[in-house]
Parts: structure tokens; sequence; C-alpha cells
């Protein structure tokens, strides 16, 4: 049986922080790009919309809450995206004009009550909303302007292209929620990140073999100066770089096969060739002969069945 392969991209770009409209135009230039790659399937970093806040502090004193703080928060919240909106919409028709699957990293805004979300949207080749992920668990002041989700979001998609999952940024340091992905036989496995540490390879390279799936890490390239004027003041002390980046593809054997991209912008691309994926199963498999469910057992409360697409 001939197996698939596929082209993939992943974009380590710079959006346009705190702003909405700008950005949705940055994205659609990358899927734009993409397309002309040949790539089947693009991954945007984590917040790509409206920005990841990084060394901001939203002025955060436990018990008391200042106008510098709201106002921050109220142009986070202003420049963050509904799924209901024309923003959506003018990105699902750059979607479906380039003819290629997306998996776009967002600070979502619920239209009733206002709470944020750091979120992954999954858009098919038509520009369809096919699946949306929520991140669980908002890691240290991320608690502060994020809400926490529910086992409900840790989607899988049987697509196409093969079946497609991931976590976003430490989330992927669960090992229980690694597991909700590989229970479901993820093939592509999605990791939006701000971590731009070198340690986040290991851990890239880790999942790669741990799940024996394509890893696709995407992280956003930020310099000071790329802040609103506005921000420059708080930012005084952080360094002209501050988000490196660190974008990488990885085989299911844990080999390198694009990146990782550092202090720069551009699109990571990789022929994922799923003979590996059969391969990489001789010796190990999470979810088959190296389960031992007559040891083990394992469920994730609310999780939904895979999505078929």
């Amino acid at each position: 049986m001939q197996q698939k392969k596929i082209k993939v991209g992943v974009v380590q770009a710079t959006p346009a922080l705190f702003d909405i409209e700008k950005t949705v135009t940055i994205i659609i230039s990358w899927i734009e790009k993409g397309a002309n790659e040949g790539c089947k399937l693009l991954l945007f970093p984590e917040s790509f919309i409206p920005c990841y806040p990084r060394g901001l502090d939203f002025d955060a004193i436990i018990g008391r809450r200042t106008d510098k703080s709201r106002n921050q928060w109220l142009d986070y919240w202003n420049n963050s995206i509904e799924i209901s909106s024309e923003h959506i919409n003018k990105i699902s028709v750059a979607i479906k004009k380039a003819n290629l699957f997306v998996a776009l990293g967002v600070t979502e805004k619920e239209s009733t009550g206002g709470s944020l979300h750091c979120a992954l949207l999954y858009f098919d080749n038509q520009g369809n909303l096919i699946g949306k992920h929520r991140k669980l668990k908002p890691t240290g002041l991320e608690r502060y302007i994020w809400a926490e989700s529910d086992g409900s979001t840790l989607v899988s998609l049987d697509t196409p292209i093969g079946k497609i999952g991931g976590l976003i940024c430490w989330e992927n340091y669960m090992p229980l929620a690694r597991m909700s992905m590989y229970q479901k036989g993820v093939e592509i496995y999605l990791a939006p990140t701000a971590d731009s540490r070198e340690t986040w390879q290991c851990t890239m390279q880790h999942i790669a073999l741990e799940g024996r799936c394509f890893v696709l890490a995407s992280n956003q390239y930020v310099r000071k100066s790329d802040y609103p004027e506005r921000y420059l003041e708080d930012l005084k002390d952080e360094p002209e770089i501050m988000c490196a980046g660190g974008s990488v593809i990885i085989s299911p054997m844990g080999e390198i096969l694009a990146g990782p991209l550092w202090n720069k912008e551009d699109l990571l691309t990789a022929e994922l060739d799923f003979s590996i994926l059969a391969k990489s199963k001789l010796d190990f498999d999470v979810i088959g002969h190296y389960s031992r469910n007559d040891v083990f057992s394992f469920e994730v409360n609310k999780q939904p069945d895979i999505l078929k697409v």
C-alpha cells in the first residue's frame, strides 16, 4: 500500500501587536505564501491574534485592580477575536482560495460574558472552522488574562491529510493531556507556543518519539520595538529580542525535518512521509502494544469523539 506524503508549513512571524485588523492582513499574506510553497497544512503560533503580551504585567496586584490594568485589559480584549466575526470570515475566504488546512493560535473573546481564552482554531481547506481547542490551564500570570477550559475542547480531527490534534504551549508538559491526543491516534501533532527556550526543542523531540507522530511547533518572533509605543515604558527593562522563535518540525523518529528557526521571521516547510509513521510503530506504540491496557487504564472527562472531516 502506497503511503501518502504531504507538505506542511510552520509560520514563525510577528503579528501587529494589539492590532487585530493589521494582524488579519498579516495572516492572509502568510496563508498565500504557504499556498505558493505547496503546503497542505499551515500552523500559526500561540495567540497570534492579537499577540502574546510577553513582558507586560497588567499591573497585577493581589487583592487589587488598577485603572491601568483595566485599560491594558480593554486594549487586549478589543483586539481579541470572536468566532462569529468578520475577521474570521476574511481568514476563511483566504484559506479557501489557498486550498490548505490551517491551525491558527488566537486569543478568543466570548460573545457572551467577555472572558478571553487562549485557543487553537482548526480550518479545513474550504475555510470552514472545523474544530477548536481552548488552553486547559494558562500558566503563571496568563491566568490573570485567560480563562481555563475543560476536556470538551481536547479535540482531534480525522482529515484527508491525516489525524490532526495538538496542545498549546505548556499543556505539552501535561502527560495526561498528551495521552488524550495519542489515544485518538494523532498523526500530526500541533504545538503552538510562546516558549523560546532551547529546552523546548527537547520537549518537542520527546513528544514525537513518545507519540510516534509528526510534531509541528510554531512560535512568534517579537522584538521590543514591535510593541505599540504606549507600552514601551513598561518594557524598558526587557531585551530587544523578546521572543527569538525556535519553530521546528520533527519526525516520529525524533529527527528534525526543519528548523529550529531563530531570530527571524520565515516559513518552515517539510514533507511528511507517512510510511515513517507506520515504520516507527515497529518497536513502540503508545496506544498499541506498549500501552499495557491490562495494567493501565485511561479516560478523559468530557473529551469528544474524534471528529471526521
